[in-house]
Parts: C-alpha cells; structure tokens; sequence
C-alpha cells in the first residue's frame, strides 16, 4: 500500500501532451528537448518523453542525467541524448563529460576544462554557448559571443553544437520576435564570422510557446528547438501560467492525508510574535471554523503552488504541517485530499523524499 503524502503521475497524459507539443512545433519548424529537471530526473518521466518524439533530454544536475543514463533497464534512456541545461561547475567537469553529450556553456574556464577531461576520456563533448538577451540570468553578452566562439572553437575534443538563450526564468522577460530574431541574427554572423554550421539554436523554454504556437505571423529564423518541461508535466505556458489548449493540466496531482479535524476559533489567542518561518501573520477573526490538519509541510510542498479542490482552502503551514479549512463538510481522520500543482509544488515535492511518487500509464484514449 502507498500512503499520503505523494504524487500521482498519469504517464499517460504526460505522452499525449509531449506528442501534441511535438507535433504543433514540428509544423513551425521547432522541434523539442523534453526536460526533466522539475522531476528529479525521473527515468518513467524521462523515458515517456522520448517515447513521445522529444530529440532528447535535458536535466540541470549531473547526477539527475547519470542516474538517467545508468538506467539499465532503460535501453531508450541509456542511449538517448543527455543536455546538461545548467553550466558545468568545475568541480564536476568528469561526469558532466562522462555522462552528457552536450552541456549548455557561459564560461571560456569551464569549457577549457571541459576539453582536457574530453581529452583524457577520449570522448568529443559538445556545447550551446548560452547568450545573454535580458533576462539577466546566466548568458554571454552578445557583444562578446564572437570572442567567445573564437577561443572555444580552438580548444580539441570541444565542439560548438550551437547557441542558445533563456528568457522569462529570473526577470520574467517574454520571448518575442525581437529576441529571437536577434538570436537568429547573432548565429549568422557566428556561421559567418568562423565558418561553422550551427545545428542547434535553441530559443528558449515553456515561455516561448506563446510566440511559437500562437503568433499567427511567425518566423522562427534560425531558431529550430526548444526546451520543454513545465508546458509537458502541467499542461500550461509559463508566462501567465493559462492552460494550453488541448492539453492535460492534471496529469501529475499531490494528495495528502488529514492527522486532525477540529472545530477551532480563526483567531489565535496570546502574544503574537513571528511564525516558524519568520513570517508576520494577519488573520481576520471569522469566527469558529472547521479545520484540518494535513501530514505534510513546507519540507514537501509549496503551499502556495496548491490548487485546493472545492470546498477547501489552505489557511497556512509549517515544515510539516498543512492547515486547512473545510468550507462545507467536517474532514475525517485518515481522510485523503487530492491537490493540482503548479511547477514550484511540483519541484519540491519531487525533491522530498517524504513524499512518494506513484507512476500509472493506462494509455487508452487520452485526448482531452
């Protein structure tokens, strides 16, 4: 028997939303890198992905995308193609050469580095160089990519596979057809300037599908892939977070299990002081309600990133605790709640190992 707190995955309903976003961008020339990094790697999610017709897999941590490749009941997984999505730290340069075929670059230190381990393993590593377009997080800036290009394009067993950029992630700046085109831009003039073929100019992430799926004018340029994680697991695009139409938008759910039901005041009584998190707390004074107490807490979820079923509301949490209110009738002990998600419930809950994760595939049809 499987208990509360977990996730529920539908395997299912993760196939068909990657077939229908590979299938939408493959008719705007886009094809896409399943990403697996709010899963922790997981090999079903992973494997289902490739099933589905991604080009491969991209994963933030090296360890999520060894344990991927080791998978050695997974032929599909162990041969598939592996993107490290974050920028190598040194301290990892070893694995990330032994276990990913391509790793996304900012850094001339690192890709040096990156060439003497190829070297040594007598493996060929290839590299998108990230470019900065505003978003401010990790990038080259464009003024410098050409510099950039010419010193990694010097250093054996390193191969420039493309660029790249990443947008709407720390500052929320929206992909559009100015940033991509000057991507496409800055990739002209790299092919240019030094003679390459780039293969891979990948634009972005779940953010970009509003102006791949939706602009009715698009030109996509250069740009030919982009990185999917959040718009295949939830079923939504990340800028304003709407449903994608057609696609399933529960196919992963969080259920937890009430440990106690009680008629309690809204009011706390005595000195309030900070909460556990250091958190002021303000509450209106709504009389005598019927609330619940929830096995699980901020260790395992973002409470905020819980959308509760009806007659529900979350009135606050602890590290293990969630609290809740039934709006019409009494919670019982023992009694299961079944939440939907959005991407930051979803990564710290498949972070927790308090929380297990139940995997079903009954892929029958599963057209919305």
């Amino acid at each position: 028997m499987i208990f509360a707190p977990r996730l529920d995955v539908d395997l299912g309903k993760i196939y068909y939303n990657t077939c229908e976003l590979v299938a939408r961008l493959k008719k705007r020339g886009l094809s896409v890198t399943g990403v697996t990094k709010a899963t922790l790697g997981s090999i079903e999610i992973g494997s289902t992905m490739l099933q589905a017709g991604v080009t491969g897999i991209g994963d933030s941590r090296i360890e999520s995308i060894r344990a991927m490749r080791l998978a050695s009941l997974n032929l599909n997984l162990r041969k598939a193609s592996m993107t490290l999505l974050r920028s190598p730290m040194l301290s990892q340069v070893e694995q990330v050469v032994r276990y990913a075929d391509l790793s996304f670059n900012t850094e001339v230190e690192v890709i040096k580095k990156l060439s003497l381990e190829a070297q040594r393993q007598r493996r060929t590593h290839q590299v998108i160089l990230m470019v900065e377009l505003g978003d401010l997080r990790e990038g080259i800036m464009p003024e410098d990519l050409l510099n950039t290009v010419d010193e990694v394009n010097k250093l054996p067993n390193i191969v420039i596979k493309g660029i790249g950029t990443n947008l709407a992630c720390r500052s929320g700046v929206s992909p559009d057809a100015t940033n991509m085109s000057k991507l496409t831009l800055l990739a002209e003039q790299v092919e240019a300037e030094f003679d390459l073929k780039l293969e891979t100019i990948s634009g972005g992430n779940s953010a970009n599908l509003p102006w791949a799926l939706f602009d009715a004018k698009l030109d996509a340029g250069r740009v030919n892939d982009l990185r999917l994680g959040e718009a295949i697991l939830l079923g939504r695009e990340t800028l304003q977070r709407q449903p994608i139409d057609g696609l399933h938008t529960d196919a992963i759910t969080f259920t937890a299990e009430v440990i106690e039901s009680k008629l309690k005041p809204t009011l706390p009584t005595g000195d309030i002081a900070q909460t556990a998190f250091g958190e002021p707390q303000t509450v209106l004074n709504r009389g005598t309600v019927m609330q619940g107490v929830m096995a699980a807490g901020l260790q395992d979820i973002d409470p905020s990133g819980l959308q509760c079923p009806a007659g529900i509301e979350i009135l606050g949490a602890s590290s293990d605790h969630l609290i809740v209110e039934s709006l019409k009738n009494n919670l019982f002990v023992g009694q299961e709640i079944k939440f939907q998600i959005n991407y930051s419930a979803l990564l710290r809950a498949m972070t927790s190992q308090f929380v297990s994760k139940v995997y079903t595939d009954l892929r029958t049809d599963l057209a919305a």
